[in-house]
């Protein structure tokens, strides 16, 4: 069975650049799934600097919901994942109308090919459960869901 390695952290704490180091030493091809969607100039500006700081021979991978196809479609093979973010991920299906067992079900799905699909998986996610109860159902509902 494949290493998985999860790195949480607070907001733009370094988790990509640590969850990059670890994929460079990997010394396997490395093909990064970005969740993270263009939907404002700040999260273009965000998009642009992320990929700047990938190698070149990185395989880019872009899709902010329909993540265990595009994962089951990487090449097999000896390889690193990084998948970046789990939390980008959870609220991308949340807009979507997803019901908390459908995204659970999806969650436990793209484990599941990241696992059949690499030697080592990082998954990059933020830490949302430390501070104060969200005063909105919305983000109650989410940060139960990140849990």
């Amino acid at each position: 069975m494949s290493e998985l390695i999860l790195v949480t952290g607070g907001v733009r704490s370094g988790k990509s650049s640590y969850a990059q180091r670890i994929a460079e030493s990997s010394g396997a091809k490395v093909f990064y799934v970005a969740t993270a969607e263009a939907l404002d100039g700040e999260m273009k500006k965000r998009i642009k600097s992320h990929k700047k700081s990938r190698a070149k021979t990185w395989v880019t991978v872009e899709e902010p919901v329909h993540l265990a196809k595009a994962i089951n479609a990487i090449p097999s093979g000896n390889k690193t994942i990084i998948l970046d973010c789990l939390t980008l991920f959870i609220s991308n299906l949340i807009h979507e109308g997803r019901s908390d067992a459908g995204i659970c079900a999806d969650v436990k799905d793209v484990v599941k090919a990241l696992r059949e699909k690499s030697e080592l998986s990082i998954i990059v996610t933020n830490e949302v459960g430390s501070g104060i109860v969200p005063d909105n159902k919305l983000a109650r509902r989410f940060r139960d869901l990140q849990g």
